[in-house]
């Protein structure tokens, strides 16, 4: 990972001003940056919802349509869960004692199947420090299918990337889950950043695996009368639809027409400072709905999560308002607009990579 470093500009004074009204709100409303009571609500909500889901899966014996119905909830749920927990955890947002989160992000995050110790690493040290900078976000694929910069080659395919991307977008996750996992084991990435693992989290990456095929394959497979292809098939539409989730939600967040993907000066040094770099890296949709609030963990205003990743989501609400005001002090443009807007902007961002040099 090229390590950058920031050149001081507005950006600076305005995130000074926006923790102070922030830090004013929240001891207004004698809350702290953790999660409150309507939030702890809503972590056991969603708890009990994956324990009932996989208790139906277990017990779907005479129906497969049941069956099928229980592994996709269980899917879905367990993606809230890591949009709505696992993701806020890793951040230290929701409980103030950080050991406990390390282990609630831990648990949730393994939900799904990935490697929880890679994700959180390079997320906060890479993505949330260099935002859209190819080369030093991990988040920036390498992958000459989908051209997010003008940094990667342009191939004569990408010109059509905008209508083949859902198709891509459907294996996202089992790509994550199967691939991408499996290359980390080899020091190997389909990112712009290499990932190596040492040989205890190479061994604790392949028990997880196995923990999770245990778990969502071989133990229904065993106490149900259905085929292995029936509950293989089941849990390939399961990451389906994790995937098309995963696109919608955040593959507008930052690979829209708003959102910049700026290079760094020859020396490293970027043009601007760390704060103007998260207000322009990201599209907010819908901010302040509340809804959106409670079903994507705050993922809708991610610019407010870029900024204050340390603040449990549930705040987001409260500070939207505070940001938006701010920047227009200021004279800073903050990204936002609606759903169906951020997602045309997504797919025009996509066409235009996959024509310009």
């Amino acid at each position: 990972m090229k390590k950058l470093s920031f050149t001081p500009d507005e950006g600076n004074q305005f995130y000074h001003i926006l923790q102070h009204r922030v830090t004013a709100m929240l001891k207004k409303k004698k809350q702290s940056r953790f999660a409150n009571p309507l939030m702890i609500f809503k972590v056991t909500v969603y708890l009990v919802l994956l324990v009932t889901c996989y208790a139906f899966i277990c017990t779907s014996t005479d129906s497969v349509i049941k069956f099928y119905v229980a592994y996709l909830a269980f899917g879905l749920i367990a993606l809230l869960l890591a949009f709505n927990v696992s993701h806020d955890a890793a951040h230290h947002a929701i409980l103030s004692n950080k050991k406990h989160n390390d282990i609630l992000f831990a648990v949730t995050w393994h939900l799904l199947g990935n490697n929880a110790y890679v994700w959180k690493k390079y997320h906060i040290e890479s993505h949330h420090l260099y935002t859209n900078v190819h080369g030093s976000d991990v988040d920036v694929l390498d992958n000459p299918l989908l051209r997010m910069t003008s940094k990667q080659p342009l191939y004569c395919f990408n010109r059509f990337q905008h209508l083949y991307a859902p198709i891509l977008y459907l294996f996202y996750s089992l790509n994550w889950l199967v691939v991408r996992d499996t290359m980390q084991l080899f020091g190997r990435s389909d990112r712009s950043i290499a990932i190596k693992l040492s040989t205890k989290q190479k061994l604790r990456l392949v028990l997880n695996k196995a923990v999770y095929a245990g778990y969502m394959v071989l133990l229904p497979f065993l106490l149900l009368p259905f085929t292995l292809t029936q509950i293989l098939l089941a849990f390939i539409l399961m990451h389906f639809l994790i995937s098309i989730v995963i696109a919608a939600v955040l593959g507008v967040s930052h690979l829209a027409e708003e959102a910049d993907h700026p290079h760094p000066h020859a020396a490293g040094e970027m043009s601007h400072s760390w704060v103007t770099l998260q207000m322009r890296t990201s599209l907010d949709y819908n901010a302040d709905n509340r809804l959106l609030n409670w079903l994507l963990g705050g993922f809708n205003a991610h610019t407010v999560h870029h900024l204050f990743p340390n603040v449990c989501h549930i705040h987001y609400l409260d500070i939207v308002p505070i940001m938006r005001e701010t920047a227009r002090e200021f004279g800073l443009t903050y990204n936002e607009c609606p759903y169906g807007r951020a997602v045309a902007s997504h797919f025009r961002f996509l066409k235009r990579m996959g024509h310009e040099l």
